[in-house]
């Protein structure tokens, strides 16, 4: 059965409508206003064979900020519902990811309990219309929202725009991992009983 979550989100600051396959094969349809981070979750769904279908109205004319963070709040919450109860996952995911002269990594943990470690260093304020600070914004609401203990390192690199889609795509490489099947894991992976 496939791993679907469909998410509608409104406030004053954004309306949302999200959609997400965690067993599709790539396809994306972003619409978030913001050029450079469409690019990004567009990697994001293909590099980790998820269907994302995304609508994002928001006030644009204030900043990027509640479009980066509302997005990464809902599709949080996405992966969450899509998951259910986590029975048979991996649990774990990790990916280091070159990308010229940038190095990743991304490590990920669906224990429930939401962590986010990121370090980075951004040269430049902006790639595109995307403000480079609003991408740790991003992961940070995505991990809280999805109860998600999720690592991210820039190990090398110096393009703003090889570091983030090395970032977005190590994500979703490693989130791929993490929520795919096990067939020697019975429930969830855990001596708790639940996640």
């Amino acid at each position: 059965m496939a791993r679907i979550a469909s998410i509608t989100r409104t406030t004053k600051e954004t309306d949302i409508s999200l959609e997400l396959n965690l067993d599709g094969s790539g396809q994306a349809e972003v619409a978030t206003g913001i050029g450079f981070f469409d690019h990004m979750l567009t990697n994001f769904a293909r590099h980790g064979f998820f269907d994302l279908k995304l609508t994002v109205k928001g006030d644009l004319y204030v900043d990027g900020h509640h479009t980066v963070e509302d997005t990464g709040i809902v599709l949080g919450q996405a992966i969450k519902n899509a998951l259910g109860d986590k029975s048979g996952i991996r649990r774990y995911g990790s990916f280091l990811l070159p990308m010229d002269e940038t190095l990743v990594m991304c490590a990920i943990d669906l224990s429930g309990r939401p962590y986010l470690n990121f370090a980075a260093e951004f040269t430049s304020e902006r790639v595109g219309y995307l403000d480079t600070e609003l991408v740790k914004e991003f992961f940070y609401a995505i991990s809280y929202s999805a109860g998600m203990n999720l690592h991210i390192k820039q190990m090398d690199g110096s393009n703003c725009h090889h570091i983030i889609e090395a970032m977005f795509k190590a994500f979703a490489k490693a989130l791929d991992e993490a929520v795919s099947y096990d067939e020697r894991i019975a429930g969830a992976l855990t001596t708790k009983g639940t996640l």
